[in-house]
């Protein structure tokens, strides 16, 4: 047999498409030739094969070799085609009967020496094949468990080419890894990821801001966005890190959804590959746009869809490119991102909180102008980096004003983030009843169409909305905004019905972008 088909996948984006990679081996001049649309690092697959075969210990005949890899339409890029065109060129020499790869998917890139590394994107190409009926995935070693978290799917974790020829054969060789799905329960341990360490500090730690606790509470409780004002030292960051501890357990389908995306990225841990808990990314104010929102020439998600399910923070706000912050103003409103290209367009998610903290001025010290050494000019200078537009999109503006020594001398007994996070974690579960069956996992996320039926207010409560959107001089987003905070306080407190304290609560939290955007 000259010929031969080994499938195999390919990322686009973050969506998977199965590639058919064949293989002609015939009398003629000894080429190597490969036809596909190929980027460059699929056509130096050529060298690496052909070594790799010879030193695995197969003869390698000087015959004329077409690889092609199908459908020609979709661009291929990276290096785990290595083993599938290995594979095929194998078959067609007949070192493997034909039959034995049929409904197999194989995926890694080769060494020199025959051996198998690890490749990204692996969990969205076990997924793809499964959705086609594909039930064996041959894959590297070190992307096995990955590969595992696929349910009715047996992965074959391999290190070598020649292990993966062996398991063709029919040969059940030791070194051969085999996975099935084996997952642990999802969401049982609190917490988040927020570093390497896993290091997340407590809300017991936090001194004071009593308001400002509150308002992570119910920024978490229905997934709202949030803006900390306030001098340097006054614990924006320690809270927004705080944050990370009360987040809610995230669900299978959330928890597969988020590792997609980092297996794309190669971010996922080889022996705890799915990601538990909600991610946590913290930016520095030197991100660009790129890095922020995803893109290049070949479009790859950034750190919003990194945040995907999770917390987006934003440290030290007015010291971003105002560039940078714009890109954040559609994501904020469609929690998605669309990125067009000649070729395409691709879509990322961008479900995630908006936690983000600033100065009030340069220096620090504005409003108290006994110590506030900025002129007039540097501090609307500094606060116009943020729009109004952008402002907009905050559902929770708080201020956070300095500690005072009795607070740091005398540290009373604060509760911790396992109780707090006890009550964010009954308030999702309510949201999610209310919303079942629906797109809406929590009231941040209810469209305008939806608040007539879930944000109903009955007529002392319109008449306050009615002064409130006149005095602040509100935008339709804005009252929007108000009223799906109301709802989260209302559900805090137990309440079916948005009570005209809920609203001067949400009203409170919005007003502080007046004491220092003037209208």
């Amino acid at each position: 047999m000259s010929f031969s088909t080994i499938l195999s996948a390919a990322v686009d984006g973050l969506q998977a498409e199965l590639i058919r990679v064949e293989a002609d081996v015939s009398n003629g001049l000894p080429v190597f030739h490969m036809v596909g649309y190929l980027s460059s690092e699929v056509r130096e697959a050529g060298e690496r094969v052909r070594t790799a075969i010879r030193n695995s210990g197969y003869e390698y005949p000087p015959k004329r070799t077409v690889i092609n890899l199908s459908p020609a339409a979709l661009r291929k890029r990276g290096s785990s085609f290595d083993l599938p065109i290995a594979a095929a060129i194998l078959s067609a020499l007949g070192k493997i009967p034909p039959g034995t790869s049929e409904d197999c998917l194989i995926i890694g890139e080769l060494s020199l020496n025959g051996r198998v590394g690890k490749v990204p994107g692996i969990l969205p190409m076990v997924m793809e094949a499964a959705a086609h009926g594909i039930r064996r995935c041959v894959v590297p070693a070190e992307n096995a468990s990955e590969g595992a978290l696929v349910k009715d799917v047996e992965i074959i974790g391999v290190n070598s080419l020649k292990e993966a020829a062996d398991y063709l054969l029919g040969e059940r060789c030791k070194e051969v890894k085999r996975q099935s799905a084996n997952r642990k329960s999802i969401g049982e341990t609190p917490g988040s990821i927020l570093d390497g360490s896993g290091n997340i500090p407590d809300f017991s730690q936090l001194q004071g801001q009593e308001n400002v606790r509150r308002a992570a509470e119910i920024a978490v409780a229905g997934g709202h966005n949030m803006l900390m004002i306030g001098p340097p030292g006054s614990g924006k960051s320690m809270t927004a890190r705080c944050i990370a501890g009360i987040l809610p357990p995230m669900s299978e389908e959330e928890s597969l959804e988020v590792t997609r995306i980092y297996s794309v990225l190669g971010m996922v841990d080889e022996n705890e590959p799915l990601i538990r808990h909600r991610p946590f990314r913290e930016v520095h104010h030197t991100a660009t746009r790129a890095a922020l929102i995803g893109g290049g020439a070949v479009p790859r998600p950034g750190e919003i869809s990194l945040a995907h399910k999770g917390v987006l923070f934003l440290d030290e706000l007015p010291e971003f490119n105002r560039s940078v912050l714009e890109v954040l103003r559609q994501p904020l409103e469609n929690r998605e991102i669309q990125i067009s290209r000649t070729y395409g367009t691709y879509r990322f998610p961008a479900e995630f909180m908006l936690i983000a903290a600033m100065n009030p001025c340069p220096c620090g010290n504005f409003p108290d102008m006994s110590k506030c050494r900025c002129t007039p000019a540097q501090i609307q200078m500094y606060l116009g980096k943020i729009s109004r537009p952008f402002l907009d999109r905050i559902d929770l503006c708080v201020e956070a004003p300095r500690i005072g020594f009795r607070s740091l001398a005398d540290p009373a007994v604060r509760e911790c983030s396992a109780d707090i996070r006890k009550r964010v974690i009954r308030v999702r579960e309510l949201q999610e009843e209310r919303y079942e069956g629906q797109k809406i996992k929590c009231n941040a996320a209810l469209r305008a169409e939806d608040l007539s039926r879930y944000c109903e207010l009955g007529k002392q409560e319109k008449l306050l909305m009615e002064r409130a959107f006149s005095l602040m001089e509100l935008t339709a987003r804005g009252y929007h905004r108000i009223l799906k905070t109301a709802r989260t306080i209302a559900d805090l407190d137990g309440e079916e019905w948005i009570r005209e304290t809920h609203l001067r609560e949400a009203l409170s939290l919005r007003m502080i972008d007046g004491k220092y955007w003037r209208r």
